[in-house]
């Protein structure tokens, strides 16, 4: 990745760390979790930033951001308005992960007039509860017959005491191959701190109010798309496919061979399905498969 200029925007308990680099329209990345480091997007980056200009931030409960709540969704999404005040971006574009795509729904809902469009990467959906119980379920059923004993051990123990930090990434380390098309061959696992406190509260929430959300996007104001994996444990077809039916000017992309990180599995995938939303047609395809 080129020089990244450091960048801190001032919120409710603090301040939001983050980067930018590149030059072109403005793309603002939004990592997922919730409540996971945003160092695991810098692929991401790299893949944009000839012909974009791309930040990224630590969305708050991690450093470098504020370790302070509240951690609730409307306090996300005015998050990413301070960082885009802070950028000195009156309109950009989202790039979203898994709950950073649910959370860019949540922001085009609320602030149309600070987008451009935003780009959803097999996202946490909008529609019911976005596809997250399939998604779990189907992370189970992929992990090895020994690995699923060893999870059931491990939940089974949570009931009683607070898992410990060495439990939990063990837990972590025997579910990552699911999240790939071809579990023999994965990226290196990011680091794996988890804000907690910022999970228990965002996913409590993720359910509400999502029927607001798909009638504003059901007005078109926002040109959007998805990019999902064809082999993701997330249901595609369910979460992704739903929440592109919402609006006449949004667009499904699957990718084949691909899981829920798409960028690994299928290099330069998520730079096409941006050009594509940036810079393509009137009327984009309403699903490639």
């Amino acid at each position: 990745m080129s020089d990244r200029a450091s960048f801190a925007a001032a919120v409710t308990g603090g301040t939001l760390g983050g980067w930018v680099v590149g030059r072109g329209r403005n793309v603002l990345l939004l990592h997922g979790g919730p409540g996971f480091q945003y160092e695991y997007m810098e692929a991401v980056a790299d893949e944009l930033e000839d012909g974009y200009r791309v930040a990224s931030f630590q969305q708050r409960g991690l450093a470098p951001s504020t370790l302070e709540g509240p951690f609730t969704i409307s306090q996300a999404i005015n998050d990413v308005a301070a960082v885009l005040d802070a950028l000195e971006w009156r309109r950009a574009l989202l790039v979203g992960h898994s709950w950073g795509g649910h959370l860019a729904f949540r922001v085009a809902a609320a602030h149309p007039e600070r987008l451009l469009g935003f780009l959803a990467i097999d996202p946490l959906g909008i529609v019911g509860d976005g596809g997250s119980s399939a998604f779990e379920a189907e992370l189970y059923a992929r992990t090895p017959k020994e690995g699923r004993a060893r999870l059931d051990e491990l939940r089974e123990q949570e009931k009683t005491a607070e898992p410990t930090p060495e439990e939990k990434d063990e837990f972590q380390a025997i579910i990552w191959p699911a999240y790939f098309a071809d579990p023999e061959s994965v990226m290196p696992r990011p680091p794996t701190q988890i804000a907690e406190e910022a999970f228990k509260g965002l996913i409590a929430e993720v359910e509400e109010g999502t029927e607001e959300v798909a009638a504003a996007l059901g007005g078109g104001e926002v040109p959007y798309g998805v990019l999902a994996g064809a082999a993701s444990p997330f249901p595609w077809g369910q979460a992704a496919r739903a929440s592109v039916e919402l609006s006449p000017t949004a667009f499904l992309k699957v990718v084949p061979n691909a899981g829920h990180f798409v960028w690994y599995e299928a290099p330069g995938s998520v730079r096409a399905a941006l050009d594509h939303l940036s810079h393509g047609s009137q009327r984009p395809e309403r699903v490639s498969v």
